[in-house]
């Protein structure tokens, strides 16, 4: 039988970080390898409340068909929480998505062609250079540093190609952690302010900073290029897949056409629910409970890091978020660590799925917001051993 499948599916590798997960099952196994928020924090009785009150109250209605641009209500109160940022947005400019990974894709459906140039962060997030593959566009990546994007290498990608799309993590970059500073954000809005290039803004780590003071938003510097994403999935619970994008209105309407191909609309149960929560309950609160323990978290892992690491290594120090980043000495491959470290019952991601076109590297993602203080102990004393033995 012939090949059936479509060059642009072919062309796609399955997801690293969802295999690597697939060994994380063995209980075992410490692992630092997913993006995963701490589940002792989800607010599992307030979302029992917030059920049993929507279905009591509201049951038969929950449980139909719904709009394409999502329940109007939960739009209202995310354009609320962007003015508490000094940001207007209208709710009608807001989408509705399953997750902020279904963002991304509607944006290459509604954004891309093929061959179109896409600018991504250097190492990027997975799911983005996953998703706009599908569309078979062309990736220029520029590097990031703690300071943020490199502005010169940006400039000269800007300048020698017409770049339709730029995708960032400003905020507790993943897979890096590092964030903008408020002199590379204005550096990079110059930059694309003249531009026809569309910047997206994925922000699904903001709210989760326990150190330094929040940076201005590219909607603040350049409105009219910058989509946002976000996602519930970091400060309330993942598994509903609740996420949003915000954005200018011709790009609206045409992103509403693509998400009514895709899958007519996102779970309507799961968005009563969580807007339920949301009005019986202080997010800010829960919110705080999550960054005083991310940032315990963190600070235990950066602690065991600093002691059982060969001197060699250098690593980020996030002010939030869920991850930071390891460089290990030039020469050493993070694929041949990784191999080690599961024989000795640790996981992480290595460096190679957050770079086009690049492999052996030598630098890897550490996820410290799934795992607690005393095992991110054990697992990084394991995993300095490993490194002992290889440098």
């Amino acid at each position: 039988m012939g090949n059936i499948f479509s060059d642009r599916i072919s062309d796609v590798p399955r997801s690293f970080i969802r295999e690597i997960l697939k060994i994380t099952l063995d209980e075992s196994v410490i692992s630092f390898a997913g993006g995963l928020p701490n589940r002792d924090l989800f607010p599992l009785e307030e979302i029992k409340a917030a059920t049993a009150k929507l279905l009591a109250e509201s049951g038969k209605d929950v449980l139909q068909y719904s709009s394409s641009e999502g329940y109007r209500e939960l739009r209202e109160w995310i354009a609320a929480r962007y003015r508490k940022k000094e940001m207007t947005i209208d709710p009608d400019n807001i989408l509705i998505t399953a997750g902020s990974q279904q963002g991304l894709d509607l944006l290459g459906k509604t954004i891309l062609n093929e061959g179109d140039s896409v600018v991504i962060e250097e190492p990027g997030y997975l799911g983005a250079i996953q998703a706009f593959s599908i569309y078979r566009s062309r990736f220029h990546p520029v590097p990031v540093n703690p300071e943020g994007m490199d502005l010169d290498m940006l400039g000269q990608v800007l300048s020698s190609h017409t770049v339709k799309l730029m995708y960032c993590v400003p905020n507790f970059q993943n897979p890096s952690g590092i964030s903008y500073s408020a002199e590379n954000r204005c550096g990079v809005a110059d930059l694309l302010r003249q531009r026809n290039t569309l910047l997206v803004e994925d922000d699904p780590y903001g709210e989760l900073r326990f150190l330094g003071q929040d940076k201005q938003s590219f909607h603040n510097l350049i409105p009219h290029n910058t989509v946002l994403l976000g996602s519930f999935s970091k400060i309330v619970i993942p598994s509903f897949r609740i996420g949003w994008i915000a954005a200018r209105h011709d790009i609206m309407e045409k992103l509403i056409i693509a998400k009514q191909a895709s899958d007519l609309h996102t779970n309507y149960f799961g968005q009563r629910v969580i807007l339920q929560y949301l009005k019986d309950n202080n997010i800010d609160d829960h919110i705080a409970k999550i960054r005083e323990e991310y940032g315990r978290q963190r600070d235990a892992m950066v602690s065991a890091i600093r002691e059982y690491f060969p001197s060699e290594a250098h690593y980020t120090e996030p002010e939030g978020g869920m991850f930071l980043w390891v460089t290990l000495p030039s020469g050493l491959s993070a694929m041949e660590v990784f191999k080690k470290s599961i024989a000795v019952k640790v996981a992480f991601v290595p460096g190679d799925p957050f770079y086009v076109n690049r492999e052996q590297v030598n630098t890897l993602r550490l996820n410290f917001s799934s795992v607690d203080a005393d095992t991110i102990r054990t697992g990084i004393r394991r995993l300095g051993d490993v490194l002992k033995t290889m440098v």
